[in-house]
This record gives C-alpha cells, structure tokens and sequence, in this order.
C-alpha cells in the first residue's frame, strides 16, 4: 500500500493503517504514522491554532503536510466526524502543527498558513486551512510540481478575506515573521519522532488505533481520566 513517510535511511517505523475507502491516487486509506513509544509528550498548546474550547478536557493534536493527499482526506473525511462528535460538545480542543516534509511547496505552505495565523487571528487561520486541502490536486504528479507558489496561496487567501488582509500576510509571510512558529512546530515533531502525516496526539499520546470507533474510545477515556 502506498503512503506518506519521510524517506529515512533508519530502520522503518511502526505503520499504523486506518483504511477509510479508495483514494484517486491509490491510497488505500488513511494512515497514521509514528516510531514513538505511547509515552505522553508535553505540548506547548499556547500559540498553536485550535478549534473548540481552550478549556476542553482533550487536547487532540494533528501533525499535518499540506501537501500530503493523506491528510487531505483526513481533513475532508474524518475530521467532520472529530469535528462534530468532540469539538462541538466541548469535549476536545483539536490543534494543528506543521510537518513539512515532502517538498518545498510544503513548507511554503505552512509559513503562509502561519503567517495567516499570526496577522488575521485564528478564525481566518481555520478557514485557510480548509481551503488549502480543497484545493490541493488529485494528481499524485502534483507532489512533484510547485503548485503551491506565493502568488497561488496568495490568491486562495483573497477569496476569504480583503486585499488589505492580504496584503498584511503577504508581507509578513516575505519577512519571514512567522518562521519562528513554523520552526518550533518542525522541532516539536523531530523531538517526538513524527515520521510522517497525519500523525494524531490525543493529550500527548500518539494514537495507535485503527479505526474511527478506536479514536472515540481514547477520547472519551481521556475525558474519564482514565
């Protein structure tokens, strides 16, 4: 089966599979990637974009590449599920960091979205976000090809908010104010030993399950205490 990992020269990591249906680029499913053990990792969630109630219970992190076709339908196939079962009760707080790893558009991306982040709030970060998978090609050729150029995400941010309010990140984004978040981000994920994305934390601990029905139980469990 096919899948997004960092290529590494080390000993291949644990693969986890959670097979969702038939990608257009024969993904079998979606898969959740990580050589870390289950012990609980320490996040820094201050100056991280999240949805839902800061005061959750749960905290659930997503490790994601915008370039990646597996968290594209991570995003537009199982995080409405997430969405509607855990962030819109108040039950869990859902957090997105940066693994750019697959080529130079990746980390283009995400110092835009952060950029985005950092000049318009986090309800424009959100909807950017959602925009950037929807627009991410079905083509596996793409994942070669500079698709997401500045002037691209450029474009993409203008049908949600102002010129002025592009105009602001566009210039933050060249003066590379938000590289600082991008790179603590990419620190984080070198320092838990993220291999490759989407990889999910639920209150620091990588989860390891195979199926949506898994990811509920860790949750509510979470919210048990337990």
């Amino acid at each position: 089966m096919s899948m997004r990992k960092k290529k590494s020269n080390k000993q291949s990591p644990k693969f986890i599979f959670w097979i969702v249906g038939i990608l257009a680029i024969c993904l079998g499913g979606l898969l959740f990637i990580s050589n870390s053990t289950s012990k609980v990792e320490a996040f820094d969630y201050e100056y991280q974009p999240f949805l839902g109630e800061d005061t959750a219970p749960v905290q659930i992190v997503e490790f994601g590449d915008y370039k990646c076709p597996i968290c594209k339908n991570f995003n537009e196939t199982l995080f409405p599920q997430i969405e509607k079962d855990f962030i819109d009760t108040g039950k869990a707080s859902f957090y997105f960091m940066n693994y750019s790893f697959i080529n130079v558009d990746s980390a283009r991306s995400a110092k835009f979205a952060e950029a985005v982040y950092k000049e318009l709030g986090n309800k424009a970060f959100w909807e950017f976000h959602k925009l950037l998978y929807e627009r991410q090609p079905d083509d596996i050729k793409y994942e070669k090809m500079d698709v997401f150029t500045e002037d691209f995400l450029e474009e993409t941010l203008k049908e949600i908010v102002s010129e002025e309010d592009a105009q602001k990140v566009v210039k933050s984004f060249n003066n590379n104010e938000a590289d600082s978040a991008w790179k603590s981000d990419m620190n984080t994920a070198e320092r838990i030993g993220v291999a490759g994305t989407p990889t999910i934390y639920v209150n620091g601990e990588v989860f390891e399950g195979n199926s949506y029905e898994d990811l509920k139980e860790v949750v509510e469990k979470a919210i048990a205490g337990e």
